[in-house]
């Protein structure tokens, strides 16, 4: 549901003029109505505090136990994971997801290709998984290598469904009726967070995944998906109607031009896409780097543990 400030209610819009949910259409866009249009009472607001509790409290049990856990992943995870979701909700900008194509863009690119690639990065199975007792570990291994994990985690699928989404939800009805119905607006959110995790966590979590593929395997997978970001951004950006159909000019926005807006909206998809698979080509890097030497020193153990056993059975008795 959108949060309207009632002075703006009062005297910017007219009172048929409305949006997703049957509430008017916000003031004109402001850096500082990202900060005075925030609204805490929603019921994804309250699964992000859940969240940072539950993992915050496992990172709490291990130190209780002189486990250590590594601050980066804590931060990735609170920070720009659920911090970034947070940013296009709970934020001002919510206020603007029906009525400009442009911020909808932005809440699009940060919780499908930004937010999951820092939850990734979190390792909360792996938090879980150290804090939890015997059985509820056992029941979250049994999920984490069921036959639908493995299927929604193999690559090529996630690969399809990461890919596939966008086009589908843009080049059909159904964005039409997400502009309309305020609770198909929230289930496309949880939609995009979820097609994100699904799609990242194979290629750069941390946690233990079921048929992960080698790296150099995953950096091609990344590769290929950048094409496709760049041709629905060009194809936003080129087109001659409006997506959403008349949704945008009934709204009647006298500081807003639904074809102007449409273009950035393109450029931010298009641009975003770019920007995050190189990040995600450099991490896969970075990571494959570290795993190398992670394997160069397993080897150097095991032949120095050889080159010590060979010199002990040569040696006198």
């Amino acid at each position: 549901m959108l949060h309207v400030d009632p002075i703006f209610a009062a005297t910017s819009v007219a009172p048929s003029t409305l949006a997703a949910g049957g509430e008017a259409v916000p003031p004109p866009f402001t850096v500082a109505r990202v900060f005075t249009e925030a609204r805490l009472d929603s019921w994804l607001a309250l699964g992000l505090v859940l969240a940072a509790g539950l993992y915050l409290y496992g990172v709490y049990r291990l130190r209780l136990r002189g486990v250590h856990w590594p601050v980066v992943r804590t931060v990735c995870f609170l920070g720009p994971g659920l911090g970034g979701i947070a940013s296009v909700t709970v934020s001002g900008l919510h206020a603007y997801d029906t009525a400009l194509l442009s911020v909808h863009m932005v809440q699009h690119m940060v919780l499908s290709m930004v937010a999951p690639i820092f939850l990734a990065l979190g390792a909360p199975v792996t938090l879980a998984l150290r804090t939890l007792s015997l059985r509820p570990r056992k029941r979250l291994l049994a999920i984490v290598h069921s036959r639908i994990a493995r299927v929604y985690t193999f690559p090529l699928v996630a690969f399809a469904i990461f890919v596939a989404n966008p086009f589908v939800l843009y080049f059909t009805d159904l964005y039409r009726y997400t502009l309309q119905h305020a609770w198909a607006h929230e289930l496309v959110h949880a939609h995009f967070i979820m097609t994100g995790c699904v799609f990242f966590w194979p290629l750069l979590g941390l946690d233990p995944l079921p048929g992960r593929w080698p790296y150099p395997a995953r950096a091609l997978l990344m590769l290929l998906s950048v094409p496709f970001h760049t041709v629905l951004g060009l194809t936003i950006m080129q087109s001659t109607t409006l997506f959403g159909g008349d949704w945008y000019p009934s709204l009647h926005l006298s500081w807003s031009n639904p074809w102007n807006d449409q273009v950035v909206a393109g450029g931010v998809l298009w641009a975003g896409g770019e920007l995050v698979s190189i990040t995600v080509l450099a991490v896969l890097v970075v990571q494959w780097v570290k795993q190398s030497e992670r394997e160069a020193r397993r080897v150097d153990r095991e032949l120095d543990r050889q080159e010590a056993l060979q010199r002990a059975a040569e040696s006198p008795a």
